[in-house]
């Protein structure tokens, strides 16, 4: 397994995301990209382009901070994350711009691209499929699903599959319906799978530390949109 910091820039500021690839394969493959939850592309994250790669896509961690470093202040994940909220045309850019890192590796089929996220990062996986990006998936694990911007669903090529619990507070039903009519009046193939009794960053084991309402882990609901996620890339891509 090869993993591999790599830059790349936009507006002047350094963004260093990470590469993970099992080189003993041959041939090109889809290449898969990976939005992090708010704080950065943290051990969540690193561990899914792993696994990604054990499965025998090339994957990329994204970072939107600068520099690949996470933020413990909560105060200043939302400060930034709100500034992308505001205006997704940023994020869209930062994250088009790991995308042509992801595309441009010796192993990676161009013409087979896709993009997932966890919390804001499945946002950002969304906004990249608005912007009109050539992936042919975008996936949001707990994501935000609302956009300042819903008119551009028109421009979505990818299939669109975001995975939320009934119980996540950031996403509530109103924002479920609103997602729902987005999708829709664009016109987007998607699906919105919802888990019974689940709530936000139900993916990360790590989360339960945090001890906050309507955030917890959960085995089960972790394990089914992994394979929701897994069958969607078979769908678009063939089996790996």
């Amino acid at each position: 397994m090869k993993i591999e910091d790599i830059e790349y820039h936009v507006g002047g500021t350094r963004y260093v995301g990470q590469l993970a690839v099992d080189e003993q394969r041959a041939g090109k493959r889809p290449g898969i990209l990976v939005a992090p939850e708010a704080p950065g592309l943290g051990d969540h994250v690193k561990k899914i382009i792993r696994r990604l790669a054990d499965l025998g896509y090339v994957a990329f961690g994204m970072d939107y901070h600068g520099d690949g470093k996470v933020l413990a202040d909560m105060g200043e994940v939302m400060k930034t994350i709100g500034v992308f909220m505001e205006d997704p045309t940023k994020i869209r850019v930062i994250a088009a711009e790991a995308l042509k890192v992801l595309a441009s590796q010796p192993q990676t089929d161009p013409s087979r691209l896709a993009a997932t996220g966890y919390c804001f990062g499945g946002t950002t996986a969304l906004e990249l499929a608005r912007s009109g990006a050539d992936i042919k998936a975008a996936v949001g694990f707990h994501s935000g699903l609302g956009t300042a911007r819903p008119q551009d669903a028109k421009n979505i090529k990818a299939k669109v599959l975001a995975l939320i619990g009934t119980e996540d507070p950031i996403v509530p039903q109103d924002a479920r319906v609103a997602f729902e009519k987005e999708m829709t009046e664009g016109k987007v193939d998607f699906r919105l799978n919802l888990y019974g009794l689940a709530g936000h960053s139900y993916s990360n084991p790590d989360v339960n530390a945090m001890n906050m309402p309507g955030f917890a882990y959960d085995e089960t609901t972790d394990r089914r949109a992994w394979a929701a996620m897994i069958d969607l890339f078979d769908e678009v891509f063939g089996p790996m």
